[in-house]
């Protein structure tokens, strides 16, 4: 199998007031002829390592069931970081969602050859991180065209945010959520039910009228559900 290359690069965020680490995954057949959907990920580190990401897209690309894509994985540098970051109440959080489109969304398109069309843009995230690619997609949605969420942790925020949104036809929506999911362990201590919040997410955008695909897997709160998923959420976002 031809096998993409993942270039390691730092950009400074003024919004942030820090270096940003990007991983970078670029298809084996790379080509600034060609353009390319890019497909950002919080929890960045994690879906290269744990969700195999160049794995996935490697064969995904060679068997033609994708369009050319770019994976952009933006890590966090601890636990406080990302809850800072990516938590609606956050003290960053704010600061991180105009980073991602204020800040990387230009310094991609003007490295890489990119659609520059909110269709072209995709953000996925697990747990948190899917909370935060939501809240990214709501706040710009102009700019973001398409989500994708893997158990995302669903607060009364988030929930307020998709009720007040004026247009749901402005980005898809990938949602899945475990079935098992019903006593989380949060990080900050203590367990959480994100079943019930994510059923009740997904109603709230049925009713808006977002073009959503919604399923429940068995299984828990883990990468051992989410990497399996990958597959199936790369193909229903980018199938050729």
């Amino acid at each position: 199998m031809n096998r993409g290359t993942v270039q390691d690069l730092t950009i400074f965020s003024n919004e942030l007031q820090e270096d940003m680490q990007l991983l970078v995954y670029l298809p084996a057949n790379f080509s600034p002829l060609y353009k390319y959907t890019v497909v950002i990920a919080s929890d960045g580190k994690d879906y290269f390592q744990l969700g195999r990401v160049p794995r996935v897209a490697d064969e995904l690309l060679e068997n033609k069931e994708i369009e050319n894509i770019i994976f952009v994985g933006v890590p966090y540098k601890s636990v406080k970081d990302r809850s800072q970051k990516y938590e609606p109440t956050g003290e960053q959080h704010e600061a991180y969602l105009r980073f991602l489109a204020h800040e990387l969304v230009p310094f991609l398109d003007e490295k890489y050859p990119t659609y520059q069309v909110g269709m072209g843009r995709a953000l996925i995230g697990d747990s948190l991180a899917a909370t935060v690619s939501l809240m990214a997609a709501l706040k710009y949605p102009n700019i973001f065209g398409r989500v994708i969420l893997q158990s995302p942790k669903v607060s009364s925020e988030m929930l307020g945010k998709v009720a007040d949104f004026p247009s749901a036809n402005a980005f898809t929506v990938y949602h899945v959520i475990g079935k098992g999911e019903t006593a989380v362990k949060l990080t900050s201590g203590g367990t959480a039910d994100f079943l019930e919040p994510n059923r009740e997410l997904n109603k709230l955008m049925q009713q808006k009228g977002f073009a959503v695909f919604y399923d429940e897997f068995d299984g828990d709160h883990t990468w051992k559900h989410w990497q399996p998923d990958l597959k199936r959420a790369l193909i229903q976002n980018f199938a050729l």
